[in-house]
């Protein structure tokens, strides 16, 4: 415990400094307006956003990226509330009651209750971070190329499971993930793969290019391509603070909420959107009367929002100590942290510890910045959703080439952004998620690696993973989880759980 807290007092120093508190208030108001903005997303923001990164120091660079990936669950929960639309996915529990509480007069009461119960979550999961930390490094030591191969593979299964859609799609854009991330030259012989005779390729594809066309400009299309309704609340916010009796029958949910979202948060395959529904599930089988729900109940709104912050936040768990990204906001990560020369996995913390310490510190600072914006500045918020996204997006699409040109100073990754665009919008329209491919291509390159590694060590024996323990349980869970996706009981639950 003393050195838990002596590391954290390391990490606060990190964040003390003008330049990582100012990049993590920017981070912070960017990921809010994410959230607040419905058809952005985080995702396509950080994409957008990482070569601006590559000028600054890691610390602060990854301090920023952090702070707009858990500002936008904040911000997600204001669109959710007043305009009856999940600006993030997992927002999506939070309409059905915060909207009603808002037409009801109560959205002073729903907006207060989602910030604080959001801080709370927030600050237990920083806790819950620093304190799962050193034992789970200590762990990913004993782990060998065989062991996170193994974890690799459950990771992409656990993506399939939490998928949405069709689980025979997220299994194509996967492959496809994994395939892409094979282009280039062969580390061990030298020889270029699927190149086709072009040179620009022998380094494989650019990670920012491919994660800027098939999110950022692929979702500007997306969203230019639906009819744009918003039902902006127009009555009076009211009392931002709820009262007495709010607060109590709130006080339980959003504990509940937070170990859910933090435990479920944990889990590869973006596990952190499933803290939300558990949650608002949990509440609504333990209430008095569960036919409040959905028409305005404020243990609708309070538990959901803080599994959905706690979860957000936990999902760096698996990144900062086994260097495994669980979701496709943390390959971005995982990207961001290649890119500034740093290897994620257990090592970060003994050779780098003001990054991973500063990290995690900065989570706690940028909950209280999120407090201090989300509720005296909801008046500003109201009024941005108000504005039509045709005006937003030629500064979207400007930014998105000039932040890509600024990498290489190279016209083709202008070029090759849009034909990634064209690519992304392709696969949304034939109902692919672009997600998967994403977690493919980051978890691709390393698997390849282990992989071959584990081989090498046991010339050539396959069955090395299923004689180390730790990896044949690891793909045991793997093969129950596959089977439970397979499943047709699994594959109705699925479809119902992101069509609600």
């Amino acid at each position: 415990m003393t050195e838990m807290f002596s590391n954290l007092a390391l990490g606060f120093g990190v964040v003390f400094t003008w330049q990582n508190l100012l990049l993590c208030f920017i981070g912070c108001m960017v990921g809010t307006l994410v959230g607040v903005l419905p058809g952005v997303g985080p995702i396509a923001t950080i994409a957008m956003l990482m070569p601006l990164t590559f000028k600054f120091e890691p610390v602060g660079a990854l301090i920023m990226l952090a702070g707009i990936y858990y500002g936008a669950q904040y911000g997600g929960s204001t669109t959710a509330i007043l305009v009856n639309i999940p600006g993030e996915a997992t927002s999506v529990v939070t309409v059905l009651d915060g909207h009603q509480m808002a037409k009801q007069g109560r959205a002073g009461a729903a907006l207060g209750i989602a910030a604080i119960g959001s801080f709370f979550a927030g600050s237990v999961a920083t806790l819950f971070i620093a304190a799962l930390a050193l034992p789970l490094t200590k762990l990913a030591l004993f782990f060998g190329p065989t062991e996170y191969f193994s974890l690799m593979l459950m990771g992409l299964v656990f993506a399939l499971v939490l998928a949405s859609g069709s689980i025979l799609r997220a299994v194509v854009m996967i492959l496809l993930g994994v395939l892409l991330s094979t282009v280039g030259t062969d580390g061990e012989t030298g020889h270029d793969r699927m190149t086709f005779g072009i040179t620009s390729l022998s380094d494989g594809f650019d990670f920012a290019v491919l994660a800027m066309g098939l999110f950022g400009i692929a979702e500007v299309m997306r969203n230019l391509d639906n009819v744009e309704t918003r039902d902006v609340v127009k009555g009076s916010i009211g009392n931002l603070l709820p009262t007495a009796a709010e607060m109590k029958a709130s006080f339980a949910p959003i504990l509940r909420g937070t170990f859910l979202g933090s435990i479920l948060g944990i889990l590869p395959g973006n596990g952190a959107v499933l803290g939300p529904f558990a949650s608002y599930s949990v509440e609504k089988r333990m209430a008095k009367d569960p036919s409040r729900f959905g028409k305005g109940a404020i243990e609708g709104v309070a538990g959901p929002e803080a599994a959905n912050n706690a979860g957000a936040q936990t999902s760096f768990i698996p990144l900062l100590t086994l260097g495994i990204p669980p979701n496709a906001v943390m390959a971005l990560m995982v990207g961001a942290m290649t890119i500034h020369g740093i290897i994620p996995g257990p090592t970060v913390m003994t050779k780098n510890p003001k990054l991973f310490w500063g990290m995690i510190a900065s989570m706690w600072i940028g909950n209280l910045m999120l407090l201090i914006i989300n509720l005296p500045l909801v008046g500003m918020w109201v009024r941005l959703l108000k504005v039509p996204y045709r005006l937003m997006f030629p500064a979207i699409l400007m930014f998105c080439c000039i932040g890509i040109y600024s990498v290489n100073n190279q016209y083709q990754d202008v070029l090759a952004i849009a034909l990634f665009g064209l690519v992304g919008y392709g696969f949304i329209k034939f109902g692919f998620e672009p997600a998967p491919l994403l977690l493919g291509f980051v978890l691709g390159k390393l698997m390849e690696e282990k992989l071959r590694q584990a081989l090498t060590l046991s010339r050539g024996d396959l069955s090395v993973f299923v004689t180390h323990p730790i990896s044949l349980v690891l793909l045991l869970i793997a093969a129950a989880l596959l089977t439970m996706a397979l499943s047709s009981g699994m594959a109705k639950k699925r479809e119902e759980v992101f069509t609600e």
